[in-house]
C-alpha cells in the first residue's frame, strides 16, 4: 500500500518535498525543548494525505504557488496539534508504533506543544494575509472540538444512532480532509462555488475513511492492526449501529452489556465481533463508504479532466481500498 501511495504522489513528489522543507522551517523555535519535540514529531511523520490533498486540490482548480505551500502547512499544523491534543484526552501514550508526545514530556508540554502548532499556523495564515483559508482552518479546529464533545456526551450511554454517528465523523475526522481541499482550492482560486465543492468532496472522502477504519475492527484478514480494539474503547461504528439495530431486543441487551460491562473480556469481545459479522454490519458499513466514494467522484468530475483530477482519484481509491 506504501508503495501504491508512493505513485500517487509522483506528479506532486518535487513539491511535496519542497513543503517538507519549509514546513520544518516553520516550527523553528528559540525555546530548545521546542525544537527537539518538533524535531521528534516530523521525523515520525505519517502517509502526508492531507497535503497531497492540499497540492492536488490547488493543481486540479488553478495551479500550485506560494500559497498553496502556506495553505497546506497551516492544515499541517492544525492536523498536528489535534494528535498531540487527542492522545491527552485519550490518555494514550503510543502515536504509530512510537511513543506519544505526552508519553515522553507529560500531558502539561504536549498540551502547550499543541497549541504552539496551532499558533504558528494562524501566524503563517495572517503573515501572508491567507484570510480565506484560515477561516476555512478556523472551521475545521471548531467542528474537530465539538465532534469530540458530541462523542462523549453520547458514548456514555452506548446509544448514538446512524444520524449521531455521521454527524460526529463528519466533524472529528472529515473536517480536515475537507479542509485540506478547500485550502488548496482557496490558494488557486476565488471561485466560491469551487471552494465549496472541493469542501464537500474533502467532507465525502473524510467519511469514507473513517468507515474504512471502522471495518478494520471487524476484519478477517490479517493486517497487522488488533481486532476489537473499538469494541474494548466501548466505540460505537457504523457496522455495530447497523447489528444492533437489526437485532432483537433480548440480543441488542446482551451486546451492550458485554461493550458495556465485559470489554476487557477476550470472550466476550469475540462474540460481539461474530454478532456483527453474522449480521450484515460488514456489507452494510462497506456499501455505505462506496456510496460516499461515489458522491465524491461526481463532484470531482464537475472540473476539467486534468493530471492533478486524477490524482485526487486515485487518492479517494486508496482511501477505500488501503489495507491498513
Amino acid at each position: 500500500m506504501a508503495d501504491g501511495l508512493d505513485q500517487i504522489k509522483q506528479p506532486i513528489a518535487h513539491e511535496l518535498e519542497t513543503f517538507e522543507k519549509r514546513f520544518r522551517e516553520t516550527l523553528r523555535s528559540p525555546v530548545p525543548l521546542m525544537d527537539r519535540i518538533t524535531y521528534y514529531i516530523v521525523r515520525r511523520k505519517g502517509k502526508q494525505m492531507r497535503p497531497m490533498f492540499t497540492f492536488f486540490s490547488a493543481q486540479a482548480c488553478g495551479g500550485i504557488n506560494d500559497d498553496t505551500y502556506t495553505a497546506a502547512s497551516l492544515i499541517e499544523l492544525v492536523h498536528t496539534a489535534s494528535l498531540v491534543h487527542d492522545d491527552v484526552v485519550d490518555e494514550s501514550y503510543e502515536r504509530r508504533g512510537f511513543f506519544s508526545i505526552n508519553a515522553l514530556w507529560k500531558n502539561k508540554i504536549a498540551v502547550l506543544v499543541g497549541d504552539y502548532f496551532l499558533a504558528r499556523g494562524l501566524s503563517i495564515a495572517l503573515a501572508t494575509k491567507q484570510y480565506r483559508t484560515l477561516e476555512i482552518s478556523s472551521d475545521a479546529v471548531q467542528a474537530l472540538a465539538e465532534g469530540e464533545l458530541l462523542q462523549i456526551e453520547k458514548a456514555r450511554r452506548l446509544d448514538i444512532d446512524e444520524e449521531i454517528y455521521f454527524e460526529v465523523i463528519r466533524q472529528k475526522t472529515a473536517s480536515l480532509i475537507a479542509a485540506s481541499c478547500a485550502a488548496g482550492a482557496a490558494s488557486a482560486t476565488d471561485d466560491e462555488a469551487t471552494l465549496k465543492r472541493m469542501h464537500t468532496f474533502g467532507e465525502k472522502i473524510g467519511i469514507a475513511f473513517q468507515i474504512r477504519d471502522d471495518l478494520f475492527d471487524f476484519g478477517l484478514d490479517n493486517v497487522g492492526k488488533p481486532r476489537g480494539i473499538d469494541i474494548k474503547e466501548k466505540k460505537m461504528t457504523l457496522p455495530l449501529i447497523h447489528a444492533l439495530n437489526r437485532a432483537s431486543r433480548g440480543e441488542r441487551r446482551r451486546m451492550i452489556r458485554n461493550i458495556k460491562k465485559h470489554s476487557d473480556d477476550p470472550e466476550k469481545v469475540q462474540e460481539v465481533l461474530r454478532f456483527v459479522r453474522e449480521s450484515e454490519g460488514i456489507a452494510y458499513a462497506e456499501s455505505a463508504m462506496l456510496r460516499y466514494r461515489d458522491e465524491a467522484f461526481e463532484l470531482l468530475r464537475a472540473l476539467p479532466p486534468t493530471p492533478a483530477r486524477d490524482g485526487l482519484e486515485q487518492l479517494v481509491n486508496f482511501v477505500v481500498e488501503r489495507a491498513y
